[in-house]
């Protein structure tokens, strides 16, 4: 019997089982018919993943079935209790950091008050090629919610 793995020892194994077979993240998108960023995403931990795509995920990647539960939970998301470390999610960061506030008035100008949903949501990137070196478009597409006041009436 095996014993029973958490998702940080699944996640290692997606990432050395992908490696050492030489898959790309693409392809394993590919193969459960599901956007790149969201698969890759969900193979990192951070996204559910219906049992009948792990399977398939699991056989690709050459792994035992028995992760199909752990890949099916509910995970904790975004677990990041200090910044950031690696330089491209640093970069992220950063960027946020940096352009968050005017964002955040660009939306309110625009829209209202609200906030846009990182659960009604997708992000896609795209890579656009430049002559001054190729440039990463990332594209975030989020529900805008409104806030609103509801009584207890």
């Amino acid at each position: 019997m095996l014993e029973a793995m958490n998702r940080r020892e699944i996640t290692e194994q997606i990432v050395a089982a992908r490696l050492a077979k030489g898959l790309t993240w693409q392809e394993l998108a590919e193969a459960i018919k599901k956007p790149v960023v969201w698969t890759t995403s969900a193979l990192l931990g951070q996204q559910p993943i219906p049992a009948e795509l792990g399977e398939i995920l699991a056989d690709l990647l050459g792994l035992d079935r028995s992760v199909v539960p752990v890949l099916a939970a509910v995970p904790v998301r975004g677990q990041q209790p200090q910044v950031p470390t690696d330089p491209t999610i640093y970069r992220l960061y950063e960027a946020l950091g940096v352009y968050g506030p005017a964002i955040k008035e660009l939306i309110h100008e625009q829209f209202g008050d609200g906030i846009m949903s990182a659960i009604n949501f997708s992000v896609d990137i795209d890579k656009k090629t430049h002559p001054g070196g190729d440039r990463v478009v990332i594209t975030f597409d989020g529900k805008f919610l409104p806030y609103e006041w509801n009584s207890a009436d």
